[in-house]
């Protein structure tokens, strides 16, 4: 078993014992699931407000609904992620629809209208000039925020797929950002 991860059979006990009101046993699912729910929140949201806030959610409705962990059907983590993963796609639809809700009331009240050529032309000119600006890092600053930007990996995730120290790749990931930054509001 990797090490961080508790055998599923010991985080499987800690949930039937949860589901029967053992708080100690829930404070040992918490350790081991916690930071898995958040990893898949944070995926799936991008916003880690949103995350640490659904994945607080999940863990209540786990100690709230142990009771219907049914181990013949699948791991304790599985059932636990499963839930996450419904809770944090409900999150995405919800901002989704009071978003679209939101635009099209600000669509009837504006008085002026929106003008779609001019808001395209400049979405294309702001991920022209990011693009640009990440071509002008180096290699070392530019996969980093790009594994984490764009493909949504995790900090720890971005240091074992480069096999790189996870105190380097924030480093370097820190680094990039201020780079970025300078170069996008320099208008390069």
């Amino acid at each position: 078993m990797p090490q961080g991860h508790p055998d599923e059979t010991v985080v499987e006990e800690l949930l039937v014992r949860s589901a029967h009101g053992d708080h100690e046993a829930f404070t040992g699912v918490y350790d081991a699931l916690a930071g898995a729910v958040m990893g898949l929140t944070f995926r799936i949201l991008r916003n880690i407000a949103q995350a640490e806030e659904v994945t607080q959610d999940v863990m209540i409705e786990i100690w709230r609904t142990a009771d219907r962990f049914q181990p013949e059907r699948g791991t304790a983590r599985a059932w636990v992620l499963t839930v996450a993963h419904r809770r944090a796609v409900d999150r995405v639809r919800s901002a989704q629809s009071s978003a679209e809700r939101e635009r099209r009331a600000a669509m009837l009240s504006a008085q002026r209208p929106f003008d779609e050529v001019v808001e395209a032309v400049e979405s294309r000119d702001e991920r022209t000039r990011v693009h640009r600006c990440l071509a002008q890092l180096a290699p070392a600053h530019r996969v980093p925020l790009v594994l984490a930007y764009y493909e949504g990996l995790t900090y720890l995730e971005v240091a074992e797929s480069l096999s790189t120290a996870p105190g380097t790749v924030k480093s370097r990931m820190r680094t990039a950002l201020r780079k970025l930054r300078a170069c996008l509001e320099g208008g390069s």
